[in-house]
């Protein structure tokens, strides 16, 4: 069979960036297991004391699953249905965990025709560097948002360390390969990949602002509005990204 004109090998980093997608997500086989269940309820989808008395775990551990599976995108929260909110009239409705439709094939969300990205961030560039990069906050921004809508409709309750692990959790899932740690007393995401490659080099104030902002909108929609300090970038020669919260 001939090879599409389109299509090309994965770099190395685009490779070790799926590698880590698909193995934080699914190399746990509990996890794994909790994911086809939730998959085949279809839209029923399950809440976490169903899956922790399904699969004989605590709450939390179940809990920890499950938010690390709508993280990556494969699961999506929505919060009880009408009959429920109906019934429940105090106390918090439920969270039903359904599954969103990823898991089709194991690409990265983020991967991008190298022709056509490139096309848009030199569209963008034409602006100026700074309109350019404003615009590509308040867009990365947005989708941030987004992002933390569907991993949580309830904005904003999480602890900062809690959103932070989610965030990164949601970037790897996107390519970047991200995990966190503690750097001088702050806690940081660290990404070790970028899905955009050689266009965030060409363009890193298009591409690292768009990166940004959905750094921020992610922890506005799952904590709270924050201040990150963007402290090293791989375009301008660090071996990682990494945002100070």
């Amino acid at each position: 069979m001939t090879e599409a004109p389109s299509e090309r090998p994965l770099t190395s980093n685009e490779f070790n960036a799926a590698v880590a997608a698909v193995t934080n997500a699914f190399g746990d086989p509990t996890r794994r297991e909790i994911y086809l269940f939730v998959r085949d309820e279809g839209a029923a989808g399950g809440t976490a004391a169903a899956i922790a008395e399904r699969f004989a775990l605590h709450p939390n551990v179940a809990r920890h699953h499950l938010e690390k599976l709508t993280s990556g995108g494969y699961l999506m929260v929505e919060l009880g249905r009408r009959d429920e909110l109906v019934a429940r009239s105090a106390g918090r409705p439920s969270k039903r965990y359904c599954a969103t439709a990823l898991d089709s094939t194991f690409s990265l969300p983020l991967k991008h025709d190298d022709v056509l990205a490139g096309l848009l961030a030199r569209a963008l560039d034409a602006l100026g560097p700074d309109d350019a990069a404003r615009l590509a906050d308040d867009v990365g921004y947005e989708y941030g948002l987004s992002l933390a809508a569907r991993m949580d409709p309830s904005a904003g309750h999480r602890s900062v360390k809690a959103a932070i692990g989610a965030v990164a959790d949601a970037l790897t899932a996107h390519g970047f390969a991200a995990h966190t740690e503690e750097r001088g007393g702050r806690l940081s995401i660290v990404s070790e990949c970028c899905p955009f490659g050689d266009t965030a080099t060409r363009y890193p104030h298009v591409v690292c602002a768009l990166d940004r902002g959905m750094i921020r909108g992610m922890l506005a929609g799952l904590y709270g509005e924050t201040s990150p300090e963007f402290s090293e970038s791989r375009p301008d020669g660090d071996d990682h990204c990494v945002a100070r919260v």
